[in-house]
């Protein structure tokens, strides 16, 4: 799988000095973004969050004053409306989606460019991580559910590009994706606190571009299953993984989590995505 847009972060040592304070903060339970910074004034800062179905999403917009409040608007209506039509339109649990057309058999892949985009990407991604995320071997049949929300982050986030934002972050639970600089003019200042250990100081990184995606922190128990033996995967408490785009960090994530610490053997050779919490139970 390409991918086009390279992560740029950057880890901070926080034991070595008292640095500015994170712009967002990702931690066992939950996403906090902070009180955002001053803004220039050539910028205007908007902050929106929106709910579907499934999940709550949260998006931060440093947006050039030239949009215009309505321009503005535009894109963020734009962004949420691609949110909700994937809920809609590919969520497995609904019996009309087309992802449970295609379980059915009443469609196939290619009858819909996007379908064929996200059963592209778990198939390279079932390739990648040497089937330890495969979308095929859950109850039922086809699930992308390990990516999708990732997926539908990055497609939101084109569409704020499109409409000429490009300094952005959008979370949605403990994923979030980042491009650009936030309202203070700097790179996105992203804490990641331990998902077990409260009292540990968080890794922040700074990132004008990339992902954080995580798995095992939502508090379900069982929600990934190993797909070779079709159990629910216990070796670790939750994994979190860096790179370039949320989908791919999601089934990372997803696919470590299932597989322990042996699926730290993919995040070597140069690899874009790093591996930034994999605890054991």
């Amino acid at each position: 799988m390409r991918i086009d847009q390279q992560p740029r972060t950057r880890w901070v040592d926080q034991s070595a000095f008292q640095p500015r304070r994170p712009d967002l903060r990702l931690g066992a339970r939950s996403h906090r973004v902070d009180r955002p910074g001053t803004v220039g004034g050539d910028r205007i800062a908007v902050r929106h969050t929106v709910r579907t179905s499934t999940a709550e999403y949260t998006l931060l917009l440093n947006a050039p004053e030239w949009l215009g409040r309505r321009g503005i608007g535009e894109a963020l209506r734009d962004a949420v409306a691609e949110l909700r039509a994937i809920d809609l339109t590919y969520g497995p649990t609904r019996p009309e989606s087309l992802v449970s057309r295609l379980r059915r058999g009443e469609i196939s892949p290619d009858s819909y460019p996007p379908l064929a985009d996200l059963v592209d990407r778990c198939a390279a991604m079932r390739a990648a991580t040497d089937g330890w995320f495969d979308a095929w071997a859950v109850p039922g049949g086809f699930d992308p559910g390990g990516l999708l929300g990732g997926w539908a982050v990055e497609r939101a986030a084109a569409r704020l590009r499109a409409a000429g934002v490009h300094d952005y972050a959008v979370l949605t639970g403990a994923d979030l994706v980042v491009r650009g600089h936030a309202a203070h003019g700097g790179p996105w200042r992203v804490a990641v606190h331990h998902p077990t250990d409260r009292q540990r100081a968080p890794l922040v990184l700074e990132m004008t571009a990339g992902a954080v995606g995580t798995s095992g922190v939502s508090g379900r128990q069982g929600h990934v299953v190993d797909p070779h033996t079709g159990e629910p995967a216990d070796q670790l408490v939750a994994a979190t993984v860096v790179g370039p785009d949320l989908a791919v960090a999601d089934a990372y994530a997803t696919a470590l989590y299932a597989a322990g610490p042996a699926g730290l053997a993919w995040f070597r050779n140069g690899s874009d995505y790093r591996a930034l919490f994999a605890h054991r139970r």
